[in-house]
């Protein structure tokens, strides 16, 4: 007995079954220090939230959006294992076209054994924004007692929303609200400063001189919008523009 043979005789039996497989192992490529040279889930999280600070803070900042926000990397399979990178890897963001929400990353290695990752991820944006107070009736004109700033992912907000009360404050609601809901742009729209039958005061300008006369509307109208108006001394009927509560305007 040679003292290979002893030596083989001490090492454990679990061992001595790696030691069987090995040669078999090492034809198929196997390395153990290739094995441990990898690229762990951990490194590709890392670099993708790294990144993902990086490019939400400048968008905020060129965008002069004001709020703050929180940056979820999604986990990886622990069991992952990609070739050891010897570049610094490369990621960027593959989708949406804002870092906002539900977001992809690309990281990417360009050394030389290349691979490509996309690792999900989630960036939740908190602003201020304009929600009901109470319950809102459709038609209803908005004043400062019926809304207020309330902080909201505006992540989720996919129909939109407002960031000042005066965006809403005078806006008629084109539908009914509750109690805590978000105020979308398209919930609101220009209240009539004008209602049919309003005596109003028709003005006609030009570079030098304005006249005013009486008149009479002949239909609703927010500020902004033409409607039909009869002037109260000729009884022609003309079209002029709403400029505010009780004041149109025509064309000289």
């Amino acid at each position: 007995m040679n003292a290979e043979t002893t030596a083989y005789r001490h090492i454990p039996a679990k061992g001595r079954h790696w030691l069987a497989v090995l040669p078999a192992l090492l034809a198929l490529g196997y390395s153990p220090l290739a094995s441990a040279a990898a690229t762990l889930p951990e490194q590709l999280i890392g670099a993708s939230r790294d990144f993902l600070e990086q490019t939400v803070s400048d968008y905020l900042q060129r965008s002069d959006i004001h709020g703050r926000h929180e940056i979820q990397i999604n986990r990886l399979d622990p069991r992952l294992r990609l070739p050891l990178c010897d570049k610094e890897l490369t990621t960027s963001l593959e989708s949406p076209a804002q870092p906002i929400g539900r977001v992809t990353l690309r990281v990417r290695c360009d050394g030389s054994s290349p691979w490509t990752v996309f690792v999900p991820g989630q960036v939740k944006l908190y602003r201020d924004v304009v929600t009901a107070i109470r319950p809102l009736k459709r038609e209803s004109v908005l004043t400062q007692q019926d809304v207020a700033l309330t902080e909201r992912d505006v992540g989720l907000l996919n129909q939109g929303y407002l960031t000042s009360l005066q965006q809403a404050v005078g806006k008629k609601l084109t539908r009914p609200l509750q109690p805590d809901q978000v105020v979308a742009p398209t919930h609101v729209e220009q209240a009539e400063a004008i209602r049919k039958g309003d005596r109003v005061v028709i003005s006609a300008r030009s570079a030098t001189i304005t006249v005013r006369m009486p008149g009479e509307a002949l239909s609703d109208g927010a500020i902004g919008r033409q409607i039909s108006v009869r002037n109260q001394r000729s009884q022609r009927v003309v079209k002029a523009r709403v400029t505010g509560p009780g004041q149109v305007e025509v064309a000289m």
